[in-house]
Formats: structure tokens, C-alpha cells, sequence
């Protein structure tokens, strides 16, 4: 009688038995115990002397430190537009006009109602009193109506207020506008935002940083703080220029309080709309001698580190001040250069003690890298170990 021999290894049972063991790797890792995942290593660090700042921090968006939205405030017929976004212009710049021969007959016709006025009130001295109040009243009323057909007039040309950039042009020659907007009607070329153009100061910014509500009482104008752009490794610097006392509640509740915070300088390379992190400077002390918090131990009244010195470490006693998170700043028993040890503890990416074999072995798919199971058992090359 003849027997068929089968391989115990077929490929699909070595991918079942790879799966299976990545499973049962995986159970192990999240189950054994936390100390088992970490390992202890001793490090060294030096005492170092620094500038120390205890800073408020917040977040907003750039903006220009000033900025206009320019609308025509007569209705008509756009008949120049003289600038385009990104021009620079100078205060008084003629930025665009609207037709204005309805609006100078309106003016002449005003004009020639104040001079009929004033003709009858100059030869009223037969008149009775009442009449001549009247006549002095026509007067008032006509020189009134020169002035708002002069200021309509003159609300056809759109001027720079100051030396800008232009941030938006939302008109064009031909488009008609309102009074109540100065924004194009009924125009291929309308936003439907209510400005006919907007000018901002160029290079010149500011931030309103959001600060929560019990920081906002440290702050004061004229602090000087960082503020850093999105992706930016180097801070500016700035000013707050005002501290907000009405706070601002998020859609989480959370009460936040605006500070606003001016550049100082010119920027040739910001722009409006980028978000920055704000750091304001609330106190700063200079030359504080610290050491890694980790390296400081206290044990009943006693304060020390572990001091290193020609090789060998010796406890030391020390007196600490202010902590600031990652450093302790010692006030006596160390200087500036001193050497200390400290244990830190580090999570394991993987091991462990123990061992786990896993039987059947086999070559593990595609993609399955070497390395160690938590408690112990290898796999490396894509493969598992094992007998088969």
C-alpha cells in the first residue's frame, strides 16, 4: 500500500500560521503587564544658566494693522477704476469714479435754489415777520440741499483714506452701483460683498490672540511677546497693544478673552489670514541656574541629585526655587557646568522578558519585517521560528 506524502508547510498554512502568530503577538503586548514595557536608562545633564520667562500663551490669525472697505456712497454708472489688487497707492489717490452728470445738474439745480432763496430773503424788509422767517428758513434749507448735492458729487470718486495696498477690487468700468452698498448690481464681475474696494496698510500686522480666562488678568499693554507663523521656526516679535475685557465663549463654552498683539517692524514676507501661536512675556529673570526636573529627588525635608564628578556619583544635597515644567532651577548646591545623573524611563517598542515560541514556523508574508514579540520569541529575515 502506498501513501501520499503532503508537505506539513503548505503556503497557505504558513500565511495562517503568520497571521496567527501576529494576533497572538498583538494580545500579548496590550496584556502584559505596563512595567514590562519599559526600561530604565541613566542619563546625564548639565547645570546650565539661562534666561527664564514666565509667558501667557494664545493663538489667532494675522491682520492688517489697518484696513478699509471703500464704497461709492451715490449711485451710478462705474466710468474708471484705476487700480488693481496689489497696487500700492498714496492717501488721496483717485481709486475709481462713477458718472456725475446727473449728479452735477442735481448740484446746479440746488445752487440755483439757493440763489432764488437768498434774493427773496435780501428784499423781504416789507414783509411781515412771519414771512421773513420763512425767508430765512428757505435760505437754511437750500444751502442744506447745495451741500448734500456737493457731498454726492464728491461721493463719486473713491480716494485712498491712507498709503495702502489694494486688498480687493470688486468693480469694474460699466458695472452699475447703489448708494446703499457701492458694490456692483446686477454684474457678472459682483462678490456681492458690499465693498467696491478694500485697501489694507501693507507690511504692517497685527494678531488678536485668544487668551483663556485666567490669564488674561496678568496681561498688560506694552508686554512684549513672540509670535510665530504656522511652519515658521523663528519667532517675530510684537506688542500687546490692547487687552479685550469682554470675554468670547466657544461653541465647547470655553471663555476666552482677545488680546491684541502689533508687530513691530515691517514684514516683507506675512500675510493676513495666517494663523500664528502667541507668546507674551509676563516676567523674565535672568541668569536662573536649572537642571532637569527628573534629576531631582527629595526624600522627607532633604532635596539632592545625583552629582557626577571624576567618574563617580555622589548624592547632593541641593536647594531648589521655581519649577518650570521640564527644569527646576537650583538656587545653591550646583554651579553653572556641574554634571548630574538622573534614571529616565523609556517605553519599550517592543520585547520583554519571558519567552513565547511559536510551532510551525514558516516564511511570513510580504511586508512582515524582523524584530522581537513582548515576551520574547523573534521573528527576522520573514520568517517565523520554529520547529516544523
Amino acid at each position: 500500500m502506498r501513501f501520499l506524502k503532503v508537505p506539513f508547510a503548505t503556503p497557505r498554512r504558513r500565511l495562517i500560521l503568520a497571521a496567527a502568530a501576529v494576533l497572538l503577538a498583538g494580545c500579548i503586548w496590550f496584556l502584559w503587564p505596563s512595567d514590562a514595557r519599559t526600561a530604565s536608562t541613566t542619563v546625564t545633564a548639565e547645570a546650565t544658566s539661562s534666561t527664564i520667562k514666565d509667558t501667557v500663551t494664545g493663538s489667532g490669525t494675522l491682520e492688517a494693522a489697518r484696513s478699509e472697505d471703500l464704497s461709492f456712497a451715490s449711485s451710478g454708472t462705474v466710468t474708471a477704476v484705476n487700480v488693481k489688487t496689489g497696487d500700492r497707492v498714496k492717501k488721496g489717490d483717485v481709486l475709481a469714479r462713477i458718472d456725475t452728470a446727473s449728479l452735477q445738474a442735481a448740484l446746479t439745480s440746488a445752487q440755483a435754489q439757493l440763489d432764488s432763496a437768498e434774493t427773496t430773503a435780501a428784499n423781504d424788509g416789507s414783509e411781515t415777520a412771519s414771512r421773513r422767517a420763512a425767508n430765512t428758513a428757505a435760505v437754511a434749507s437750500a444751502r442744506a440741499g447745495v451741500a448734500e448735492a456737493q457731498d454726492a458729487l464728491d461721493a463719486a470718486t473713491l480716494k485712498a483714506p491712507f498709503t495702502a495696498m489694494v486688498a480687493t477690487v470688486d468693480i469694474a468700468v460699466g458695472d452699475q452701483v447703489s448708494a446703499s452698498s457701492g458694490a456692483p448690481t446686477g454684474s457678472a464681475g459682483s462678490t456681492g460683498t458690499t465693498a467696491a474696494i478694500t485697501v489694507m496698510t501693507p507690511r504692517s500686522f497685527v494678531v488678536t490672540a485668544d487668551v483663556s480666562a485666567d490669564d488674561v488678568a496678568r496681561l498688560t499693554t506694552t508686554m512684549q511677546a513672540e509670535v510665530t507663523p504656522a511652519g515658521a521656526t523663528d519667532p517675530l516679535y510684537g506688542t500687546v497693544t490692547a487687552v479685550g475685557k469682554v470675554a468670547e465663549v466657544s461653541d465647547s463654552g470655553t471663555a476666552t478673552f482677545p488680546v491684541t498683539v502689533t508687530l513691530t517692524g515691517k514684514q516683507d514676507d506675512l500675510y493676513a489670514g495666517t494663523s500664528v501661536d502667541v507668546a507674551i512675556t509676563v516676567s523674565s529673570r535672568d541668569d536662573v541656574l536649572t537642571v532637569p526636573t527628573a534629576a531631582v529627588t527629595t526624600e522627607g525635608d532633604a532635596t539632592y541629585v545625583q552629582k557626577v564628578s571624576d567618574g563617580s556619583t555622589t548624592k547632593t544635597e541641593v536647594e531648589i526655587g521655581e519649577t518650570y515644567g521640564p527644569t527646576t532651577e537650583i538656587v545653591s548646591g550646583l554651579a553653572a557646568g556641574d554634571t548630574v545623573s538622573y534614571t529616565r524611563e523609556t517605553r519599550m517598542p517592543g520585547g520583554g522578558t519571558g519567552g513565547v515560541t511559536f510551532p510551525g514556523g514558516g516564511e511570513l508574508p510580504p511586508g512582515f519585517e524582523g524584530g522581537t514579540f513582548p515576551g520574547g520569541g523573534t521573528f527576522a529575515g520573514g520568517s517565523l521560528g520554529g520547529a516544523r
